[in-house]
C-alpha cells in the first residue's frame, strides 16, 4: 500500500520539479511512512511513498525493468501475484524481487493494458514507457484505491490524494457547485468526478493514457452485476459461495506483515473473521468500534463473535466528544463533503489499529452490494410489486424494511403507505430504485446558490452505459450502489481514506471479482429477498453464533448533528454566522443560516433525517473550504481545522536526467 504522485508536461521540467515532487509526496506521507522515492525524466516526474506490506526489503519504488525502459509507481496490492509471477516466469520474464509491484510491471511489459483484466487486487498505478514516450494511469475495477488528476499550466498532475496538487506552484482549489449538488443528492461523487473544478478521478476500471501532450480515458473492464445463473441446486450453490469466499480470504492473507480483521459483529465481518481464523498461521486479532452512545453500540455482538471464534479482540470506545474533536481531521483526509459522521469512528479505529502494530486489515465491505444485503434492495422489490399487493401485505413488508429507523415505525406507517404509492412507478428513467433516496438528498442542494439539475449527470451515466436498460430493477440498484455509494463513500471516505490516514491498508474479500460473479449467479435464484443474504447464512450456518445469523441487519451508524450541537467543537464556528457562510462562494448563506439555526435550537427529535444530513454536509463543506479553497496551498491548511502534518525529509542526490531516488521518511 502506498501513495503516488506525478507531473507530466509537454516541455522539459526545470530543476525545481524535484522540490515540487518532494512536497507532493510530503503531503501524503501518511499513506506510506516506510520509505519514499521519485523518478525524473524529460517532461515526467513521478514518486511514491510506501507502506511496506510485501517484500519489505527489496520492493522499493519507483521500480524499473532491468533495461530501465519502463518505470512504475504502484499503490495497492495484487492478491494473485504468486500465480501471475509463475505464469510470467514461464514466458521468460525476469524477476529481481519478490514484490507484487514487479509482477505488475512485468505483466504490463508482457501483455500491455490487457494485463489489467488479469489482476485481482486493489490498486492505482502509473507506468512510464521511456522509449514510446507514454504514461498510463489505471485503477482497480471497483475503485478501492484512489487516483486523481488535473491539468494546470500546461501540465497533467496526478496523485493518490487531491491535496498533493496544492504543492504545484500556482495551483488553487475552487468548488464546483454542480458537482457539490450531485454529491449532496447521491451521497458520493459520480465516477470520475470530484467536488473541485477541473479535478477528476480515473474511474474504477479505468485507464488514462498520456501521449504527445494529450490524454484520454477508457475502461478496460465494465462493471457486471448480471450473469448466467448458477447451474446446480441450492446445496451446491451454498458450497460454491463458501469455497469462493474461502479462496478470496486466503489470497488476501498473503502478506509479510500480520493481517488483522475489522469485526463489526454483523454477518459479513463475522464470515471474514471465521475464514481468516481458519486459515491464518497465528491467532487472529480483531478490532471494532464501541459507542458510548448505546443507540449506536454493537459491542455485545462483536464480543459474542470474537469469543465464539477465539480471536484476540480489541475495541475502541468512541464518544460524542471524540467524533466532534476529530471531525475536521477526518474531513481533511476524506477531501469530499460527507452526509454523516460514521467515517470519523473508522478514522479513529485505524489509528488504534496502527498503534497496536497492525498495518493490514480485512473487512466485510462489499458484501451488501454483492449479496443484496441492503434494505434498499428489498424496498425496490416492494415498490416494484406495490400495485399487486394487498394493504395488509404492504404494511407487513414495510414493517421489516428499516427496523433501526424511528420514522419507519408503526406511528408513521400510514404516511409511508402514501409515500410508497407515489413512488410505485418510475419517475426518472433508470433510477427507480433510488428515487426515494434522491428525493431526500435533494433537500441539501438548497444549501447551494446555483445547484443546477443534481441528477443530470447521473441520468447521463445510466443512459450511456451499454446494457443498463436490460438489467432488472434490483440489478440496476446494485449497479448504482457499486458506482456511487460504495466507490465514492464506503470504500473512500469511510474506508481507504480513513484507514490510510494512519497507514493501515484495508482489504475487502467480498470485492474479489470471483465473489462478485458468484453472488450474481446465485442472487434471487435462492434468495427471494424475504430473508436477507440467505445464501450466505446457509453457507456459514454451522460456523457462527445463532444470534449473528438470526438477528435483523443493523447498519453501521454514528450520531449526527447532535454531536456538534452538544460538544461545540472549534470547527463549528465556520457555520455559526452569516459572515463565515459567505466565505463559501457557492453556498446560499440565507438558507444555510436558517438550517444551522434550527439544528442549534430545536430538540433533536424535531430534526429530520434530511436536515441532519444537510447540516453534516454543510459543516464538512465549510471545513474543506477552509482547508483547501481559502488556504491557497493545502499543505499549510488545517492549523485550526485539520491535523498537524509532520514534514517528510527526502535526502536526494539527483542525476541531471533520469534517476530514482529512495529514502526513509522522517515522521
Amino acid at each position: 500500500m502506498c501513495g503516488i504522485v506525478g507531473v507530466v508536461a509537454s516541455r522539459s521540467l526545470g530543476e525545481e520539479v524535484s522540490g515540487c515532487i518532494t512536497s507532493m509526496l510530503s503531503s501524503i506521507h501518511h499513506r506510506g511512512p516506510d520509505e519514499a522515492g521519485y523518478y525524473l525524466d524529460d517532461g515526467v516526474a513521478m514518486g511514491t511513498v510506501r507502506l511496506a506490506i510485501i517484500d519489505l526489503e527489496s520492493g522499493a519504488q519507483p521500480m524499473s525493468d532491468p533495461g530501465e525502459r519502463h518505470w512504475i509507481c504502484f499503490n495497492g496490492e495484487l492478491y494473485n501475484h504468486v500465480e501471475l509471477r509463475e505464469e510470467l516466469r514461464r514466458l521468460g520474464r525476469p524477476f529481481r524481487t519478490k514484490s507484487d509491484t514487479e509482477v505488475v510491471l512485468q505483466a504490463w511489459i508482457q501483455w500491455g493494458p490487457e494485463c489489467l483484466t488479469r489482476f485481482n487486487g486493489a490498486f492505482a498505478l502509473a507506468i512510464r514507457d521511456n522509449e514510446a514516450g507514454t504514461l498510463f494511469l489505471a485503477r482497480d475495477r471497483y475503485g478501492k484505491r484512489p487516483l486523481f488528476y488535473t491539468e494546470y499550466d500546461g501540465a497533467l498532475l496526478f496523485a493518490s490524494e487531491m491535496k498533493a496538487f496544492a504543492a504545484y506552484p500556482g495551483f488553487r482549489f475552487e468548488f464546483d457547485a454542480r458537482e457539490l449538488a450531485s454529491v449532496y443528492t447521491l451521497w458520493a461523487p459520480l465516477p470520475g468526478r470530484t467536488p473541485f473544478q477541473g479535478v477528476r478521478q480515473v474511474p474504477a476500471g479505468g485507464l488514462l493514457s498520456v501521449e504527445g501532450g494529450r490524454h484520454a480515458v477508457t475502461h478496460y473492464e465494465e462493471l457486471r452485476v448480471d450473469g448466467p445463473a448458477f447451474d446446480g441446486d441450492e446445496r451446491e450453490a451454498v458450497a460454491f459461495v463458501r469455497e469462493t469466499l474461502r479462496r478470496s480470504v486466503e489470497v488476501r492473507l498473503r502478506s509479510d506483515v500480520e493481517v488483522g480483521v475489522y469485526l463489526s459483529g454483523g454477518l459479513d465481518s463475522s464470515i471474514v473473521t471465521k475464514l481468516a481464523a481458519e486459515q491464518s498461521a497465528h491467532e487472529v486479532r480483531t478490532f471494532s468500534v464501541e459507542f458510548a452512545d448505546r443507540t449506536f453500540d454493537e459491542s455485545s455482538s462483536q464480543q459474542l463473535v470474537a469469543s465464539h471464534l477465539g480471536t484476540r479482540h480489541s475495541a475502541l470506545r468512541v464518544s460524542h466528544r471524540d467524533i466532534a474533536d476529530s471531525f475536521a481531521d477526518a474531513v481533511w483526509h476524506a477531501e469530499v463533503p460527507a452526509f454523516r459522521t460514521s467515517f470519523v469512528p473508522m478514522y479513529l479505529l485505524s489509528r488504534h489499529v496502527r498503534d497496536a502494530g497492525i498495518k493490514t486489515v480485512l473487512s466485510g465491505e462489499g458484501a451488501d452490494e454483492a449479496f443484496l444485503g441492503y434494505s434498499l434492495f428489498r424496498e425496490t422489490m416492494l415498490r416494484e410489486s406495490w400495485n399487486t399487493l394487498s394493504e395488509e401485505d404492504r404494511l407487513r413488508r414495510l414493517a421489516t424494511l428499516h427496523p433501526e429507523l424511528a420514522h419507519f415505525g408503526a406511528a408513521r406507517r400510514s404516511h409511508l403507505l402514501g409515500l410508497f404509492q407515489q413512488f410505485s412507478t418510475e419517475r426518472t428513467p433508470g433510477l427507480f430504485s433510488h428515487e426515494l433516496r434522491y428525493q431526500n438528498g435533494m433537500f441539501a442542494t438548497r444549501l447551494l446558490k446555483h445547484p443546477g439539475d443534481p441528477l443530470e449527470a447521473m441520468r447521463e451515466l445510466v443512459r450511456g452505459t451499454p446494457g443498463y436498460h436490460r438489467l432488472t430493477a434490483v440489478q440496476k440498484a446494485q449497479w448504482i450502489e457499486y458506482k456511487t455509494l460504495l466507490a465514492g463513500y464506503l470504500l473512500a471516505t469511510q474506508g481507504e481514506r480513513a484507514s490510510l490516514a494512519h497507514s493501515v491498508e484495508n482489504r475487502a474479500p467480498f470485492l474479489d471479482p470471483s465473489v462478485v460473479r458468484a453472488a450474481a449467479s446465485v442472487n434471487l435464484r435462492y434468495d427471494d429477498g424475504s430473508d436477507e443474504k440467505a445464501i450466505l447464512k446457509n453457507a456459514f450456518a454451522d460456523d457462527l453464533p445463532q444470534w449473528t445469523l438470526s438477528r435483523p441487519k443493523q447498519p453501521y451508524r454514528a450520531p449526527g448533528s447532535a454531536v456538534f450541537k452538544e460538544q461545540r467543537p472549534d470547527c463549528l464556528e465556520l457555520v455559526l454566522s452569516e459572515n463565515e457562510l459567505r466565505r463559501i462562494d457557492c453556498v446560499n448563506p440565507v438558507f444555510a443560516g436558517k438550517l444551522v439555526s434550527k439544528i442549534m435550537r430545536a430538540p433533536v427529535e424535531q430534526i429530520s433525517t434530511k436536515e441532519d444530513q444537510a447540516f453534516v454536509y454543510l459543516l464538512s463543506t465549510a471545513i474543506l473550504n477552509q482547508q483547501f479553497v481559502l488556504a491557497g496551498q493545502a499543505t499549510s491548511a488545517g492549523v485550526a481545522y485539520g491535523p498537524k502534518r509532520a514534514r517528510m525529509n527526502l535526502r536526494t542526490t539527483v542525476d541531471k536526467r533520469r534517476v530514482a531516488v529512495r529514502t526513509g521518511a522522517d515522521r
